[in-house]
């Protein structure tokens, strides 16, 4: 192999895609795309977000929102939602064409055609010199049943779900499984 230095940047792969919903002032649905965060213990979420954004003020008024995990066949408007400011187009949810309910447990929105939402508290703002951490706290999650299985998991295949590339600008499904966790590398235990 020869390897070529490509310097500091942010292209870790596969960096997630999830929708961040939260309620503006006056109760309109506001949603964001965020690539930069994930899970960081068995029932926190850590969003790592700008200031500047109108969910950042959302968080810190509602103290609660939701993180929906996309799938292909919403790219396109799981795209716009990254795109696009609410601080300048208010009504970029409406035009969409997709739908909010209230969430059961927090006060933030779930998107319907999403299949999987966490429903989440926000524990804490960490103000940091590198930007914004935000940590949540998973209340509940909600799953549309079409994606799951039998015995009532996650079909990570039935949810359609997709990765961002930083460095190209592109999106990748996520499909087949290819492994079994915790299992595969027993052979070299022996």
């Amino acid at each position: 192999m020869a390897f070529k230095d490509l310097g500091a940047k942010p292209i870790l792969f596969p960096q997630p895609t999830y929708m961040i919903g939260t309620y503006n002032d006056d109760d309109s649905v506001d949603l964001m795309m965020m690539a930069w965060g994930g899970v960081c213990a068995r029932d926190m979420v850590a969003l790592n977000i700008g200031e500047r954004h109108k969910t950042t003020a959302n968080l810190r008024r509602r103290k609660a929102f939701t993180l929906a995990v996309p799938g292909t066949d919403t790219l396109a408007e799981s795209d716009y939602f990254g795109i696009v400011s609410a601080n300048d187009v208010p009504d970029k949810f409406a035009k969409t064409g997709l739908h909010a309910e209230k969430s059961a447990k927090v006060d933030a929105p779930v998107i319907t055609e999403y299949p999987l939402t966490f429903e989440c508290e926000v524990v804490e703002f960490q103000d940091q010199p590198y930007g914004l951490r935000v940590l949540g706290k998973v209340v509940s999650i909600v799953a549309d049943e079409s994606v799951l299985t039998a015995d009532g998991k996650v079909d990570v295949e039935k949810l359609g779900a997709f990765a961002f590339d930083g460095d190209q600008n592109g999106y990748y499904a996520i499909g087949s499984r290819v492994g079994t966790a915790w299992d595969d590398g027993k052979k070299f235990m022996k």
